[in-house]
């Protein structure tokens, strides 16, 4: 089968086209799935050139405005530059980019927040609108339309499949030997649905390519660009202490015989503490090797799998600072049967999730005293980045934890609260909360041994006395409120930008 490695791009069957000359065939309203998973594997060219367009329709007085699906957060490309150019219509189902997010809060561009797992299937069921484009980057394409995706899967397989047409961006930067890295598996819809087949981390039941009908594919851009990942800060003290605070948790719930002595898999969320978290669980002398089957694998994965620590990882991301990827790919024999990439539909599982025993590890904005947690919003009404795929596997987890600092804003904010002004994730789906000042087991306790629990060992001490005033303020009732002062700390930070002195009398 002929492919861009060994056959010049002339003598493949469809139209090579530039960036521009893509985008002039996107009109105003369409809806479009783009590639991507966190900025690893996000088409880049194509959107920046439908960026530049939507300024000159707007320049020229003319509507122009597209709806963005993707698979979750991506790059400054894609939803950096639409957002920018004013030209999104609707986004679903996570993003990251600040400029969108100011224009989400704003109320200048749609948003609809989603469990990244259900997406692929809201796109086939048709709730999220006909996709007139499919925007891919991939490695390797065939004349028999066999693509190859690079360093993401997200939801790129279903939008392949549902859209009109398709534009694929071939990304010089990525070796087409990553062929293999993939396995591409869609399950049926309801009612024919089936199981999904997966009873360990390691178990591949797909292909390794997305395959399409040829005549779909309305061009080729070819492009040299490096994903837009960001590395994340370096560990501090807290995020240390969080991650040592939670591999003591794990091992301890290991030695007590609630975790079976193999050990299970690992679910992480992204970001410099899931990093600092995944690197103490490895240095823990008592907990043995493991997998991870998880959305994002990121920098931590990698170092663990050198050391001998990591045994094999399941994502849908690969998403590494430029140095960690270089290394994967200088040395991917090696790498090749310990790294599967997946759709989202399939590492979000819930149903393998529940299967398999995950322990989810996930970060929160906040938690309140009784367990709820929110990990979207800000003071309950700024969106941040969205639910992404905590609630995936939270709800299906064989124990599932969050992490936070006790407190943010250089203290003037307390991530432990009355009540969540936003929630996300309930207390019945909560087992544990972990912040650098200690560990809330929940195991089956009541509302009010809850509350004294996070209170006790997850506040910080400079609010322990106000949210212990706060509860003894409550009166009655299973789980113990007092309505008019649950936000209260939130009503002080929104008037002297500052959550302490609150008055609980």
């Amino acid at each position: 089968m002929a492919s861009t490695n060994d056959t010049t791009p002339s003598k493949l069957p469809f139209p090579v086209l530039t960036a521009e000359e893509a985008a002039a065939q996107v009109q105003d309203s369409q809806i479009i799935g783009f590639s991507g998973f966190t900025p690893a594997g996000a088409a880049k060219a194509i959107p920046r050139a439908i960026a530049a367009k939507a300024r000159t329709e707007h320049e020229a007085g003319r509507p122009f405005k597209i709806g963005v699906i993707t698979g979750a957060s991506t790059g400054e490309s894609l939803d950096g530059e639409l957002a920018k150019a004013d030209a999104v219509l609707f986004r679903t189902p996570y993003q990251s980019d600040k400029h969108l997010r100011e224009q989400i809060n704003q109320g200048k561009a749609g948003f609809f927040d989603m469990h990244l797992s259900i997406v692929p299937q809201y796109v086939r069921y048709g709730f999220l609108g006909k996709l007139s484009w499919a925007i891919v980057e991939a490695c390797d394409v065939t004349a028999e339309g066999e693509i190859v995706l690079t360093t993401s899967v997200g939801a790129s397989p279903t939008f392949l499949k549902c859209a009109d047409k398709v534009f694929v961006e071939i990304n010089r930067k990525h070796p087409a030997s990553l062929r293999g890295l993939h396995d591409i598996y869609e399950p049926l819809d309801p009612p024919h649905r089936r199981e999904i087949p997966i009873y360990k981390a390691s178990d591949r039941i797909g292909s390794p390519v997305v395959k399409i009908d040829p005549a779909k594919i309305a061009g080729i851009v070819y492009t040299d660009v490096d994903d837009e990942t960001k590395p994340f800060r370096e560990s501090d003290e807290v995020t240390k202490q969080i991650g040592a605070n939670v591999a003591e948790f794990l091992a301890a719930e290991l030695h007590a015989g609630r975790i079976p002595k193999e050990f299970l898999p690992i679910q992480s969320g992204v970001g410099n503490i899931a990093n600092a978290v995944l690197g103490a669980i490895g240095a823990h002398p008592d907990i043995p090797e493991f997998e991870l089957y998880s959305e994002v694998i990121q920098d931590s994965v990698i170092d663990l799998m050198l050391e001998g620590k990591i045994k094999f990882a399941s994502g849908t991301s690969l998403t590494l600072s430029a140095e960690k990827l270089k290394l994967v790919y200088d040395n991917f024999e090696e790498f090749r049967d310990k790294l599967v990439l997946r759709p989202q539909e399939i590492s979000n599982s819930p149903e393998v999730a529940r299967r398999i025993g995950v322990i989810s590890i996930n970060t929160a904005i906040e938690v309140d005293i009784f367990g709820n947690v929110n990990s979207t919003h800000i003071m309950g009404r700024n969106l941040m980045n969205g639910i992404g795929g905590s609630g995936d596997f939270t709800r299906s987890a064989y124990i599932s934890v969050f992490t936070c600092p006790s407190v943010a804003k250089g203290g003037k904010i307390s991530t432990i609260v009355p009540q969540c002004s936003h929630m996300d994730h309930s207390e019945h789906s909560v087992q544990a909360v972990i912040t650098e000042q200690g560990c809330a087991n929940l195991h089956c306790l009541d509302p009010k041994t809850r509350a004294q629990t996070i209170i006790t060992n997850c506040a910080n001490p400079i609010y322990r006395e106000g949210l212990q005033a706060y509860y003894a303020s409550a009166k009655g009732g299973y789980t113990p409120q007092t309505l008019n002062l649950a936000f209260a700390m939130h009503q002080k930070f929104l008037e002297t930008g500052d959550m302490r002195d609150v008055k609980w009398d």
